[in-house]
């Protein structure tokens, strides 16, 4: 194995923010990717688990998509149109419509706004207030919907609330499904709090919530509370906005999270994986009779990645035509748990979370959780955590993650466990 030698990082420390984050765990200088694996300037090899935080659900460099971009690149194919018409951006919804929302029966239009999911959650949740007349928004613990201020206010880290908390408001926070055990249905509470009159609840204009809670420790929402949240939403006036930034785009199996549950949300929020290639890009899907927006009422100057637009196009038709990609996520799943199942043998106290391709073990500890993460590392494994203490270890590797390679990421996290006990 090559030896894997701390490059040195003095320009960072120098001239970057303190404010980086990944790079502290993982202080190799990347030079190169493909599929699976990264590649830092001495040669080294590491498997990635992380997949830049889901952005990248069908690896690094897919050669269909690269193959694309550079021909378009060569074309001299437009590169920024803010939302101007353009043929690579009529090609992307094309396929969506043709791929995605059809056959799944939502006529929800695409509303494109700025290039990351926190700026689609800013998004939907204008959306809500304007059309429903109402400001209150019923956000869950342990949500994690982005960073900027409308966004932050429905996250619940108080890591990342810290920095702007006399700032946050018109959010209502409540246990989300299995907060408070598993003998208590948390979607009784919702209910209970809304058909009073003097619960002291605002009407909602929204409830935002994550099929699959991924910063916040891998929490899975199960299908009948989803059912019962999206039945009190209708029923009560307000806006179902479900998060798919991280879950979806396979993720979980199907193509959005939601789907096991049979419901069919007002506004869907997406990002990360949307473009395929880990190009910056976002969207979100809206029920028309809630496109009520007038013109550039709601902008940014880059809300059409046209770049994005095209290997966005590009996976859909790889991916998307025929449900073998699902087909290899279910036998990826199964490869997973099994492994996780054996991991936790050797890890007292442990526990399984997640949901298909997004799953990972809950060890009870952030400093065990840490050091399983920097062994890994030293292995060859790149590995984070999430959780509200940072004590879930996240498998989150490409779909595309070849078996033999998935079983060699996951043989090096059961060494770096078996070392850190």
């Amino acid at each position: 194995m090559l030896c894997r030698n701390e490059t040195s990082t003095t320009v960072f420390d120098r001239c970057e923010s303190s404010v980086r984050s990944y790079c502290r765990r993982f202080p190799a200088r990347f030079a190169r990717a493909t599929g699976s694996e990264l590649f830092d300037v001495s040669g080294a090899r590491y498997i990635d688990f992380l997949a830049g935080c889901g952005s990248l659900n069908f690896g690094h460099n897919h050669p269909a998509m690269k193959a694309a971009l550079i021909d378009y690149l060569e074309m001299d194919g437009i590169g920024h149109a803010l939302d101007l018409h353009t043929d690579v951006k009529a090609r992307f919804i094309d396929t969506f419509e043709r791929i995605i929302l059809t056959p799944r029966k939502m006529n929800h239009r695409l509303m494109f706004v700025g290039p990351t999911g926190t700026n689609a959650i800013e998004a939907a949740l204008k959306v809500a207030r304007k059309a429903t007349g109402r400001s209150n928004v019923i956000a869950f613990t342990n949500g994690f919907h982005g960073v900027t201020q409308g966004a932050l206010a429905a996250t619940g880290s108080s890591h990342h609330r810290g920095s702007a908390e006399a700032l946050l408001a018109g959010v209502t926070r409540l246990p989300f499904d299995g907060y408070l055990g598993a003998d208590l249905d948390t979607a009784d509470l919702l209910e209970k709090l809304l058909e009073d009159p003097s619960s002291g609840l605002d009407a909602p204009a929204a409830i935002l919530l994550e099929c699959i809670q991924g910063e916040g420790g891998l929490n899975v929402a199960s299908s009948s509370w989803l059912r019962r949240i999206s039945a009190l939403a209708k029923k009560h006036g307000a806006v179902l906005i479900i998060d798919e930034i991280q879950a979806g785009c396979g993720r979980s199996g199907p193509f959005f999270a939601f789907e096991r549950a049979g419901i069919v949300p007002d506004v869907v929020t997406m990002a990360k994986s949307i473009s395929g290639f880990g190009l910056p890009m976002a969207m979100v899907l809206v029920n028309p009779d809630l496109d009520v927006f007038g013109h550039g009422e709601h902008n940014g100057t880059f809300r059409g990645n046209s770049h994005a637009f095209l290997t966005g196009h590009v996976m859909l038709e790889n991916f998307w035509e025929s449900n073998e990609l699902a087909i290899k996520t279910t036998d990826s799943t199964k490869i997973v748990t099994d492994s996780l199942r054996v991991l936790s043998e050797i890890l007292p106290h442990s526990r399984l979370k997640g949901l298909g391709m997004m799953q990972g073990i809950d060890v009870g500890s952030q400093k065990l959780a840490d050091n399983i993460c920097r062994n890994a590392f030293e292995l060859g494994l790149i590995i984070e955590t999430a959780g509200p203490h940072d004590e879930v270890l996240k498998i989150l590797p490409p779909l595309t993650t070849s078996e033999g390679v998935l079983r060699e990421g996951l043989s090096y996290l059961h060494q770096a466990a078996t070392k850190s006990i």
